[in-house]
């Protein structure tokens, strides 16, 4: 059973590098079935909310210092399913990072909006760099028909884009910046971190609290911080979009946020930043594994880096990224956020111990003495992955169209009417209404050579893809 297994891996000594971000160190005080209730007399309605939960998000956005904030117990994607829909007329153009979360693509087909891309830059440690600021104001003054612009940032790899820059040119336009700061809800309590793009200039900011506070996993704050979007519009479209049947556990998960952070996050995020740079540290003179610093990428790479991301980088290395993950878990009990083609990721949340770092950077020395570096460099697998596509139709057209399941092979030339994406963390590699061409099907047969699934696709074991039947020439 699902439950036996929950409380076997709790007994585990397993230490957890992943959301989230409460690390099964949060206590209820009583069993999560006793607080479990619906909108009963005195508890108010999310949905209507005229009682404690709007005092309690009241309490948040005074807290962050924002206009107001929106508590979500669907996560993140239904504050992106609503942020979008609010910013953007159905049918309009929304100026969209490429390395979005596969929730704003899905907001562009309930919405049949069309998309602009922006692609980041590839670093040289293979993970997506930052959007720059001249690449939105190139894309603002080629496109008047852009209605608003959304970001990323930080990004799944803990970069950080110019928000502050990118917003002053977005309101020059006169548009909307909508930041999905999933992984950045930590963001703006110790100067450790990054500053929140809500302190930046950002209209709509949405923070995913169970990535890196701790709350539970689902949990998630909308924070509205200007008067551009409607606050009656967003709360419309979060009807549609956000359960008609909210948990209070996971709201008052969310609510005991505040006065947790004001009672003991300080201490807690020096603590943080202290482990975080004895660590780094601890792990600077590694041989051929190599801990991914702030200083390793130029500030055209990365605005700022969440150090809270710890990136292993196993470039040119006998290993790669999955070996480095299962080594990890299997010889150390240290259960990893994910990996990659050539690094792995440990995510951090103020609720980590120290022991959890010095078992890791152990770990890191130990199998760093016994690989060794490769002599030829090989191009690199996110740079293959996540290269520019021909968007041929939107996305909403293309998953309109009759469609037909093809064997890779045989699919190049088509136009693809499913996404393709590696979970976590989530972004697209191919999204439906692009062609696919002859570099997509080596990168699925790579990705599949390394032991990784794509996901997104119906066959659930990627050797296929549903492809537009008959192109009827929807070319937006």
């Amino acid at each position: 059973m699902l439950l036996e297994q929950l409380q076997a891996n709790d007994r585990s000594d397993a230490y957890p590098f992943h959301m989230p971000g409460h690390k099964r160190r949060m206590e209820l005080g009583t069993d999560a079935y006793h607080l479990d209730i619906t909108e009963i007399d005195g508890f108010d309605n999310l949905h209507h909310a005229q009682g404690i939960l709007k005092e309690e998000q009241a309490r948040y956005a005074d807290y962050i210092g924002v206009n107001r904030s929106f508590f979500l117990v669907n996560g993140s994607t239904c504050g992106i399913l609503a942020a979008i829909s609010a910013a953007v007329p159905r049918g309009g153009k929304l100026l969209m990072a490429r390395n979005s979360h596969k929730a704003a693509y899905h907001a562009l087909f309930l919405r049949q909006l069309r998309a602009h891309y922006l692609y980041p830059c590839i670093t040289g440690f293979d993970i997506q760099g930052a959007i720059s600021p001249d690449q939105v104001k190139k894309a603002l003054e080629d496109d008047p028909e852009i209605a608003a612009v959304y970001v990323t940032s930080p990004t799944y790899d803990g970069v950080v884009s110019d928000v502050k820059a990118i917003a002053d040119l977005v309101h020059e336009h006169g548009k909307t910046l909508i930041v999905d700061e999933a992984h950045g809800a930590h963001f703006g309590f110790h100067p450790a971190f990054p500053p929140s793009a809500a302190g930046c200039g950002a209209d709509v900011v949405i923070q995913s609290v169970h990535k890196t506070l701790p709350a539970f996993t689902q949990s998630a704050v909308m924070h509205l911080c200007s008067d551009r979007i409607s606050a009656d519009v967003l709360e419309q479209f979060l009807d549609i979009y956000e359960s008609s049947s909210p948990s209070y556990v996971l709201m008052a998960g969310i609510s005991r946020l505040v006065p947790f952070l004001q009672s003991e996050g300080a201490a807690r995020f020096s603590e943080l930043a202290k482990n975080l740079e004895q660590f780094y540290e601890k792990t600077k003179k590694l041989s051929c594994l190599h801990v991914i610093r702030e200083e390793d990428l130029s500030r055209s790479e990365a605005f700022l880096r969440d150090p809270s991301k710890i990136l292993i980088s196993t470039k040119n290395c006998n290993i790669n990224g999955r070996q480095l993950y299962e080594r990890l878990l299997e010889e150390f009990h240290l259960q990893l956020e994910m990996y990659s083609g050539e690094y792995v990721t440990a995510l951090c949340s103020l609720m980590d111990q120290a022991e959890g770092f010095e078992r890791l950077a152990d770990a890191l020395i130990a199998i760093d003495a016994a690989i060794y570096r490769l002599s030829k460099e090989d191009q690199p697998f996110v740079a293959r992955m996540y290269r520019e596509r021909e968007q041929v139709c939107s996305i909403a057209d293309a998953m309109e169209q009759e469609t037909e399941a093809l064997p890779w092979q045989k699919a190049e030339g088509r136009i693809s009417g499913e996404y393709v994406y590696l979970y976590p963390p989530g972004i697209p590699i191919l999204v439906p209404g692009e062609r696919i061409d002859a570099r997509v099907i080596c990168d699925i047969e790579e990705i599949r050579a390394r032991g990784m699934l794509p996901e997104g696709l119906r066959d659930m074991q990627a050797r296929s893809i549903h492809v537009i039947s008959f192109y009827n020439n929807c070319i937006d």
